[in-house]
Parts: structure tokens; C-alpha cells; sequence
């Protein structure tokens, strides 16, 4: 109990007066709060209200949406005009939180003497049209027992979509190839596209440059040591891990890790915060043509 709730119960047995003397406080103060007691009440049914909602879209994603999503989800098909601090208040409030997944095996590992290409993006991860800018990257798949998966994603950032996906147990340079060929089958054709991805000895490989060369695409490179300069890819990435393992270290097995995969890069139900999937024509067994919009 507040003090100026101490002072509304006892004031009809010991006075206004004294009882804010008593306890230290001001009586202009008491007969505030008295005065704005209906609109706390009010703000506490909106609270109240919010939170229902907010419990709503958490649950709907299964319990990976954070703050930032719940915030947008909320915006966008729920109508709500609200602050990302507000949902963060009451998110905490009510103990829901979004997964989060910390990154422990590394996938860049850079070829000192491969040739490097140029920045062509800049940091900058937008366009104006389609099939103009894509981002690449290697991500890693815990399958338990110390041995993992890989999963390379192509990714569109004017639609914001993947556009292709390749995954398999070894990190050699066709797994890359195979996600560019997997987004020219998507497109049907990439011609005079730039693809941006890090300085990892897959992308700085032959076979990819090629593979490039044959779709008309441009390459372009982050810098060396620098996870901000391919930001949009990396993020997409553990996005998807962290909403397909949700709280657990790994998969049990490389069958259920690509099975997972499978149905996260596949979903067909769009949500406005996450995820919206256009599927392609059919594809060979480890790399799907699909089209996941990132948010």
C-alpha cells in the first residue's frame, strides 16, 4: 500500500492533516493523486488490455517474438498505435520475452590469398526494386553430439524475402553455389544483380565466382572482421534459429534439423512481423527456391 492510499483509508479516523504529517507528505500532493486516481485506473484497464495482446502475438509465434517484433505485429495488423518502451514495460511486467540464441561456432573463415571483390553495398541493405540487391550467408545448425549442419541463405533486400536456401552437412563451396542457383531458379534470372556477402573462403572460392560470372552477377564483400557490414543476412539467420530451436541447444538429430528447416523455410501463413512465404517449383533435396520476407 502507497502512502497516499494509507492516507484515503484512515482520513475519516484521523484527519487529512495529520496523517500526511505523519507520513511525510505534502497534502496538495494527496489531493492529486486522489483527483487523477480515474485516469490511473483507466491507463491500468489499457495496460491491462495491451498485455492481453501483447500475450496473443507472443504466443502465436510460438514464444520467439521479442520486443521489436511484438512491437511491429502489433502496429501492423492489430491497428495499435504503440511505443516499443511501452511493450517493453509490459512485456517485463508480466515475465514474456522472446528467445534469444548466442552464437558459438564459427562459419567465416577467410582465404588470405583468394581474390577479394569489391563493397558495392556500403552498409546500405536497401533497394528500390527487386533482383537488384542480394545478401548471402553461412549459418551454422547444431545437430547434437558436437556435429552440425550449414544452411546458406540468398536474400532479396528491396522485397526483403529469401529467395533461395541450401543446406547440408559440410561448408565446401557448393553449398553456396547450390543457394545461388536455388534464387536463379526463384527469379529466373539475376542478371546484373549485386551479391553481397563476407570474406568466408566459400564466397571468395572459384566455383562461386563462376557460378557469379554464369548468372550475371556481381560480387560484392563486406570487410574483413566486420559482422556489421553483412548485418541483414547474419540477422535473418539467427532469426531462424532462434524461432525454430526456441529454448534448446540443438536438434536431436541432422534428419529433424533439416525437417525444421524444411517447414520454417516453407510456412505458407504470413504474418506482417516476420514471416511471409511465396513457395517456388520444386527443387533438388538439399536446396529449396523460396521467397521468406525478412522483418
Amino acid at each position: 500500500m502507497n502512502r497516499f492510499q494509507c492516507v484515503a483509508d484512515l482520513r475519516a479516523e484521523h484527519g487529512v492533516k495529520r496523517l500526511c504529517q505523519v507520513l511525510g507528505i505534502a497534502r496538495s500532493s494527496f489531493y492529486y493523486w486522489q483527483a487523477t486516481a480515474p485516469a490511473r485506473a483507466a491507463r491500468q484497464a489499457a495496460d491491462e488490455k495491451l498485455t492481453a495482446k501483447i500475450a496473443a502475438v507472443h504466443a502465436a509465434s510460438d514464444g520467439t517474438y521479442g520486443v521489436p517484433r511484438v512491437t511491429a505485429e502489433l502496429r501492423e495488423t492489430g491497428g495499435e498505435s504503440v511505443n516499443h518502451k511501452k511493450v517493453a514495460r509490459l512485456m517485463k511486467t508480466a515475465s514474456i520475452a522472446g528467445f534469444r540464441l548466442r552464437r558459438k561456432h564459427r562459419t567465416t573463415v577467410a582465404d588470405p590469398a583468394a581474390a577479394k571483390a569489391p563493397d558495392l553495398i556500403g552498409r546500405d541493405f536497401t533497394a528500390t526494386e527487386v533482383n537488384t540487391k542480394y545478401v548471402g550467408d553461412i549459418t551454422y545448425l547444431p545437430v547434437g553430439s558436437g556435429k552440425f549442419c550449414y544452411l546458406a541463405t540468398v536474400i532479396d533486400l528491396a522485397s526483403r524475402r529469401l529467395a533461395g536456401w541450401a543446406i547440408a552437412d559440410h561448408m565446401r563451396a557448393k553449398l553456396v553455389v547450390d543457394a545461388l542457383a536455388a534464387a536463379e531458379r526463384t527469379r529466373g534470372s539475376l542478371a546484373g544483380a549485386i551479391m553481397h556477402t563476407d570474406h568466408g573462403a566459400q564466397y571468395t572460392s572459384r566455383a562461386f565466382a563462376d557460378a557469379c560470372r554464369r548468372a550475371g552477377v556481381r560480387q560484392s564483400m563486406s570487410a574483413v572482421g566486420s559482422s556489421a557490414d553483412n548485418a541483414a543476412a547474419e540477422s535473418w539467420n539467427a532469426t531462424m534459429k532462434r524461432e525454430t530451436l526456441q529454448n534448446r541447444k540443438s536438434w536431436s538429430s541432422e534428419r529433424e534439423a533439416r525437417l525444421e528447416l524444411f517447414v520454417g523455410c516453407t510456412a505458407t501463413t504470413p504474418s506482417a512481423a516476420t514471416v511471409a512465404w511465396d513457395i517456388a517449383a520444386p527443387s533438388p533435396t538439399n536446396t529449396r527456391s523460396t521467397e521468406h520476407q525478412l522483418r
